[in-house]
């Protein structure tokens, strides 16, 4: 049995390559904010066992904007930007927290992707699905105000995690808004002001969820 059985195209492996996964994934640990993947590798194809994975862009001043993260039991295949010559962009993935991954390497995985259309067809469907991903994290910072951003990503923070309490660093809420601490640090406060928020080391607690939604322009939901 491997890990890579619940993906959609395993039933389409033949018993040749599904032999060929077995023998060459390998289990691989990252400590917490370790870089896992940059521009200049091609590490393969990586699915989480535990753990998440933080999807970013770079600019030249160092500056970091999250576009997305992997987490445990997802796979990510723009480590494996060397098989698709059409990904034109670097990202880095780091992990954000202990993390222990499968990797299939990028030869391997170019060989089953070159000779079978269903390992194709997953590839590019999730590249697609990645891409669409990095589109909508672009139109926020393009067409959204700072404090709007702000305060969607807290509201989805709590929506998701199902708690009001967020053990994010202002460094970390900037690194996935790709602003400045400062500036995070700035507006917080004012969401402190006007009791959205509680503020304390290390902590974001939300008081008003709605009131966050409301600023980021979610009146409707």
């Amino acid at each position: 049995m491997t890990t890579f059985e619940h993906l959609p195209y395993w039933d389409h492996l033949t018993a040749e390559e599904r032999m060929l996964v077995e023998q060459n994934v390998r289990e691989v640990a990252f400590p917490k904010g370790a870089m896992v993947h940059g521009a200049e590798e091609c590490l393969g194809l990586v699915l989480v066992k535990t753990g998440r994975l933080r999807a970013c862009l770079l600019s030249e001043e160092g500056r970091e904007v999250t576009i997305f993260r992997v987490e445990e039991g997802e796979s990510c295949v723009l480590s494996a930007s060397c098989v698709i010559s059409q990904i034109t962009f670097e990202t880095h993935l780091t992990a954000e927290e202990d993390t222990t991954l499968f990797v299939l390497p990028s030869g391997i995985f170019q060989r089953l992707t070159e000779k079978n259309i269903y390992i194709r067809c997953f590839l590019f469907e999730m590249a697609t699905e990645r891409f669409s991903e990095v589109m909508w994290v672009m139109q926020q910072i393009l067409f959204l105000g700072f404090d709007q951003r702000l305060a969607a990503l807290l509201a989805d923070y709590v929506r998701s995690a199902g708690r009001s309490t967020l053990h994010r660093t202002h460094e970390e809420l900037a690194r996935d808004l790709g602003s400045a601490r400062e500036v995070v640090t700035r507006m917080l406060r004012r969401f402190s002001e006007e009791g959205l928020v509680e503020l304390s080391r290390g902590v974001v607690t939300v008081k008003d969820v709605k009131g966050l939604e409301k600023i980021a322009g979610r009146t409707g939901k």
